[in-house]
């Protein structure tokens, strides 16, 4: 069992920035891929960065060149840090890894994007 808790999100204004992290409970946390996604109001859970273990990263087109996903396989966090933020980007922002065809959720944080 994986426990994921994310913090971090908040109220900001557009153009601004923010990182969000994520803490793991997993023994061999290395050995899990790990992503964050979003959900907007009436809209489905899209994938915005994912990070592999492999070390390879992919992320959804409209956050590319904003967004950056990072981990700390020692301190089993994940990050994501965010810049140029738009309107669009507020969402329910959730953290996910997944080893073995088993996928844990954490319980999301709410980012705001406003002036």
């Amino acid at each position: 069992q994986v426990q994921l808790v994310e913090s971090g999100g908040g109220l900001v204004q557009p153009g601004g920035s923010l990182t969000l992290s994520c803490a793991a409970s997993a023994s061999s946390f290395s050995l899990y891929n790990v992503g964050w996604y979003r959900q907007a109001p009436g809209k489905q859970r899209e994938l915005v960065a994912r990070f592999t273990t492999r070390g390879t990263t992919n992320y959804a087109d409209s956050v590319k060149g904003r967004f950056t996903i990072s981990r700390d396989n020692g301190k089993k966090t994940i990050l994501l840090q965010m810049s140029s933020l738009k309107p669009d980007d507020t969402a329910v922002y959730y953290c996910q890894a997944d080893r073995g065809g088993l996928v844990y959720w954490g319980q999301g944080t709410q980012v705001t994007v406003s002036s």
